[in-house]
């Protein structure tokens, strides 16, 4: 039993279900002059509230020392930018914004998802903690708080314009403060406004075996059982909810503060009833759905590192794809370094040039594949497997090819 209390109903009756060690944080790369530090390390653990039924790590890393700076930018995944069109347009269209409405992203990111609203004459505002990400927006033409976004801080926007449509996504989970956080976003939303919030979705990391999704900037993983629990807490209602596949599936909750219609924008007002029966079917809030987790986590590492371990017996060069958070957690539980792994590949341009937390691979541009010629490379950032596979046929077609980890290790 935890004496770690709940991040969102307070309460002290946790139970941890699974442990992956100590580790890095997932996203502190090092710069070539670091290479000769020490690393600092931290207990990554997953537990659930068996009050509230929300899972969440048991370690807070200050975020100051996780977001100031960053390395993540969005827009350097065609996906997420495809998403984020064809949501803003939904919303727009469906909900009439025009020149007096306001559309706010809490962490913002690069712009990637606010450039949609603007391009068609719409208020927008960014809310973004990382500097460096905070002033690329800003080139881009997008108003950018360079700030934690916090209740205090929605009180103080609020007194001078609220927000018809407030984005969150993939958010949620990096936050300390949860009902501070769901307070805010009630104040700042107009009476009739509504909030979309994108989480990964728990049931998908446990099914799929997506133990690489936890990693310390993720302290919370949703139901939408703990999501229903903790915005009622604050006097809001999910409206709806939609399973979508990004991240290796996600949910897409519509939150507002009184009852609203959200079918303009193709949102059944059915949808979160029927996702909470079945999460009540199968044991979502019970101990028991995530009992054999840890067994299965284990199981995953052992034959990942026996097929990366055949494949260099024989002589094979191996690479790998993607320089992420994901990765991150992946290649320190599983022990898998520059023994198997000669280098990492990555298209963001400001993580090129580092090399991966604990790890410590180097990280080159993609062409570095066509360049080295690797027989394989492990694919870290599986969750854009299609999108990743359809670049680099080049490299494919060259005869390389891609080891996907995760549910199961295969060959593509």
């Amino acid at each position: 039993m935890s004496t770690f209390s709940c991040r969102s109903c307070g309460g002290p009756d946790l139970t941890t279900f699974l442990s992956l060690g100590r580790t890095p944080l997932a996203n502190a790369l090092l710069k070539p002059e670091q290479l000769g530090n020490p690393e600092r390390t931290f207990p990554l653990d997953l537990a659930l509230c068996n009050d509230c039924s929300l899972v969440q790590i048991t370690e807070t890393v200050p975020p100051e020392e996780l977001f100031s700076e960053y390395f993540y930018l969005s827009s350097f995944s065609d996906t997420t930018l495809k998403d984020a069109e064809e949501l803003v347009n939904r919303i727009r269209t469906g909900c009439s914004l025009n020149g007096d409405s306001l559309a706010v992203e809490i962490a913002s990111n690069d712009g990637y998802l606010l450039q949609y609203y603007k391009r068609n004459g719409i208020d927008v505002l960014g809310i973004e903690p990382a500097s460096n990400i905070a002033a690329i927006a800003e080139q881009k033409g997008i108003r950018t708080l360079n700030e934690f976004f916090t209740d205090d801080l929605a009180l103080r926007l609020s007194e001078r314009q609220r927000a018809d449509v407030i984005h969150a996504n993939n958010v949620m989970a990096h936050v300390p403060d949860l009902n501070g956080f769901v307070t805010g976003v009630g104040a700042l939303l107009r009476d009739d406004g509504f909030a979309v919030v994108e989480v990964p979705y728990i049931k998908d990391l446990i099914d799929k075996t997506e133990f690489d999704t936890i990693y310390h900037e993720h302290l919370c993983y949703f139901s939408l059982t703990a999501i229903k629990n903790l915005v009622e807490r604050q006097n809001l209602q999910v409206q709806g909810v939609e399973r979508i596949p990004i991240h290796g599936g996600s949910l897409r909750v519509f939150i507002a503060r009184n009852d609203r219609t959200l079918s303009k924008i193709g949102v059944s007002p059915e949808s979160a009833q029927t996702l909470l029966d079945e999460e009540k079917r199968i044991g979502i809030d019970q101990l028991s759905f995530y009992q054999d987790f840890s067994r299965k986590v284990g199981s995953l590492r052992d034959r990942l590192k026996s097929l990366l371990s055949k494949l260099k017996k024989e002589g094979h060069k191996i690479a790998a794809y993607g320089a992420s958070a994901k990765g991150s957690t992946l290649l320190n539980y599983c022990g898998i370094g520059s023994d198997w792994i000669d280098f990492v590949v990555d298209r963001s341009t400001i993580k090129q040039g580092c090399f991966t937390p604990g790890a410590r691979l180097p990280i080159y541009s993609p062409e570095k594949l066509l360049e080295a010629k690797p027989d394989y490379v492990l694919l870290l950032t599986w969750n854009f497997a299609d999108e990743i596979l359809r670049q680099q046929h080049q490299y494919r077609d060259a005869g390389g090819r891609f080891i996907v980890p995760v549910p199961d290790p295969v060959i593509v």
